[in-house]
């Protein structure tokens, strides 16, 4: 069951809003609002990875950019046993002339935060994203 909630705005923020789920792709401002929120919602309550108590237990998605050399390393922290690593994807991307490595992780978020920090200071490793999973009471799984 779906409820309706609504709120006033001025034309300017509207216009933007507007734009806004236009270049965000999705096909309606309620699912655009409704995610927004929730993303708002989740990280003023839960903080950022870096302002998280060390040793609670969290699980998101971490995002490696990365040249072909540097591979054994990566395969070095998945297997270290200081993060869960639950799955793991390799991918090539020709036109960018890099790969991608995906892994959902669970630890605790001084671990996690560790091994961020590892994988940045990999020389040859382009970039390096963590995505918080959601943080809820009940669902799918």
């Amino acid at each position: 069951m779906s409820r309706i909630v609504s709120f006033s705005t001025d034309n300017d923020f509207a216009d933007r809003l507007g734009e806004l789920v236009e270049k965000s792709g999705y096909r309606n401002r309620s699912m655009f609002l409704r995610d927004a929120s929730i993303h708002f919602a989740e990280e003023s309550m839960r903080g950022s990875l870096n302002d998280m108590d060390g040793d609670l237990q969290v699980e998101g998605t971490a995002v490696v950019y990365f040249q072909h050399d540097v591979e054994n390393k990566l395969a070095e922290i998945r297997h270290s046993g200081n993060v869960d690593v639950s799955s793991y994807h390799h991918n090539c991307l020709p036109s960018s002339h890099s790969c991608v490595d995906t892994m959902q992780v669970k630890g605790e978020a001084d671990s996690i935060r560790k091994m961020i920090a590892e994988l940045r200071n990999i020389e040859g490793v382009d970039r390096v994203v963590f995505v918080l999973a959601p943080d809820r009471e009940d669902g799918c799984c």
